[in-house]
């Protein structure tokens, strides 16, 4: 059975307009800009927030389809791991992931020994009697993630089911997370602000936009061929959109690039931010795509230097250590930027 969702909530001063489907065995990541709506979206599924149009149905079963149907939110077979996990403090961890069960009217005995099933797949089993405010971030994660999975839901909703924990943490009980996801045959949508947690965790993207839908498709397919500045910088590309004669792009402003493969009409072109390179002279041979720059920032990101740079292109770099202290780069500088026209990507607008 498939989930399909087109949900409208219209508010005073926002409306959300979305429609997608969710099949089960799959998980679909929603990213999207702070105020996108993300989270109004999750909660619309939950049935946290009626929708003011649209229908949200598992085939033929209406949870939500205004104005005469709406299923509360303790009927619908749904499972939530909110981003502050929302654990009892005063409860155990076998008696936060019964709970749930309880609440769906299972015997006290029943519920108990199937949440210690359930710690134990989540790798818990010897925590059952600890109580919320002495497990770690990430054993607090897998008994909020334990505690949706136990009641069977058909649809697990997790919001920004990792933000809360540490970098070092964060990387193991993504993969674990990714596991347990493997293994739900349920359908699965994922509410998350980092790129990364959607890439690995999910197999298919929408990416949300002031309320709308900009862009959707598999992780693989939003990576190299982005449609907007969101998306370009969540996957750290560099996008522009021109017009395409031949094997020339003209961005407008004087701008263009030389492409390698010709084209015709509008398009997207794209290149990381490690295939431009910066000089502080022309260079020899004056490559085509050759253009003078301003430097605007530089940020440290772990092995490597990112460079914002304003120019006609305005264009972010990626350089190495070595190369910020033999450039001398600071803001205000003026440098040459090149990029191959075999390192840009190109497709229609």
């Amino acid at each position: 059975m498939t989930l399909h969702a087109e949900i409208r909530v219209a508010r005073a001063a926002f409306t959300l307009d979305i429609a997608c489907a969710v099949a089960p065995g799959e998980v679909v990541a929603l990213l999207g800009p702070n105020g996108a709506g993300k989270t109004t979206a999750l909660r619309a599924l939950a049935g946290l927030t009626p929708l003011t149009g649209g229908r949200i149905a598992l085939d033929d079963r209406a949870w939500d389809a205004p104005p005469g149907t709406f299923v509360p939110p303790d009927r619908r077979s749904v499972g939530v791991v909110f981003q502050d996990y929302l654990l009892f403090a005063h409860l155990s961890a076998q008696e936060n992931v019964a709970f749930g069960l309880r609440a769906r009217g299972q015997h006290r005995r029943v519920a108990r020994e199937r949440a210690a099933h359930w710690l134990e797949r989540v790798d818990l089993g010897a925590r059952l009697h600890t109580r919320p405010r002495a497990l770690s971030g990430g054993q607090a994660q897998r008994v909020a993630l334990a505690r949706a999975l136990a009641t069977d839901p058909e649809l697990l909703l997790l919001d920004e089911p990792l933000a809360a924990l540490d970098a070092g943490t964060r990387l193991q009980v993504r993969s674990e997370l990714g596991r347990h996801l493997r293994d739900y045959p349920g359908r699965t949508v994922l509410v998350t602000h980092d790129p990364l947690d959607a890439m690995v965790l999910a197999d298919r993207l929408i990416i949300i936009e002031n309320g709308g839908i900009v862009q959707e498709g598999p992780p693989s397919e939003v990576a190299r061929h982005p449609r907007t500045d969101y998306v370009a910088d969540l996957v750290g590309l560099n996008l522009y959109r021109g017009i395409a004669t031949g094997t020339t792009v003209d961005l407008g402003g004087g701008a263009h690039f030389t492409v390698a493969e010709p084209a015709t009409g509008a398009v997207h072109i794209a290149f990381a931010p490690n295939a431009v390179s910066l000089y502080r002279q022309r260079p020899d041979g004056s490559p085509r795509n050759t253009w003078q720059a301003t430097v605007a920032g530089i940020e440290q990101h772990a092995h490597t230097t990112r460079v914002r740079l304003v120019g006609a292109p305005s264009v972010l770099a990626e350089v190495t250590p070595a190369t910020v202290a033999e450039l001398r780069l600071e803001p205000g500088a003026r440098l040459w930027a090149t990029v191959k026209a075999t390192e840009i990507r190109t497709y229609p607008a």
